[in-house]
């Protein structure tokens, strides 16, 4: 099948905030990303409906967005209870292991438990979660081409065996024995 448009790249993705200046404030502070856009309507433009909000967005680095909403006259935000804390996250790039390392001491020093940095073959990455309940990640790439063109290899075998047996696919298992000199 041919679908006839490309996407350039992720416009925005949004989430749902406790409080919208304490978000910007924080995500300035502790991932330096830069607050650049509000919208505040009292009717949805999508739906009509009334629903006061504040839509706010942050530039996070190469044309990315990421934007929340505070909904006063919601009920209290939570998450889904049935999908484990780890599961649904945003993770970030960052340039390499140096800098991964640094954004894990000054994120700890702002009292902000870090999680890694963890080994998952191709890259590596830290675990946090911001002052909503959002799990963060940052990650930042060490694989080999030859590496990413073996996934790619194997992706359509793992994916056909997970569909069938519903247990973890054997085909890059490699990924996730930590090298002797990557744990340094």
């Amino acid at each position: 099948m041919t679908v006839p448009f490309k996407t350039d790249r992720i416009h925005h993705v949004a989430y749902r905030c406790k409080d919208a200046k304490e978000t910007v404030e924080w995500y300035a502070r502790v991932l330096g990303f830069t607050y650049t856009t509000a919208f505040a309507e009292d009717h949805v433009p999508s739906t009509g409906e009334y629903d006061p909000y504040m839509h706010i967005f942050l530039e996070c680095g190469g044309g990315n967005v990421l934007a929340f909403f505070e909904l006063p006259n919601q009920p209290e935000m939570g998450r889904d209870e049935k999908t484990p804390a780890w599961v649904q996250h945003l993770a970030f790039k960052v340039a390499d292991f140096d800098t991964l390392k640094a954004a894990k001491a000054h994120i700890e020093s702002l009292g902000i438990d870090v999680i890694g940095p963890t080994y998952h073959g191709i890259f590596r990455s830290i675990y946090f979660f911001d002052p909503n309940g959002h799990r963060l990640e940052l990650a930042c790439d060490i694989g080999t081409q030859e590496q990413y063109a073996e996934l790619k290899r194997v992706a359509p075998m793992m994916l056909d065996d997970w569909s069938k047996t519903k247990t973890a696919p054997r085909h890059a298992e490699w990924l996730h024995k930590e090298p002797i000199e990557a744990s340094e």
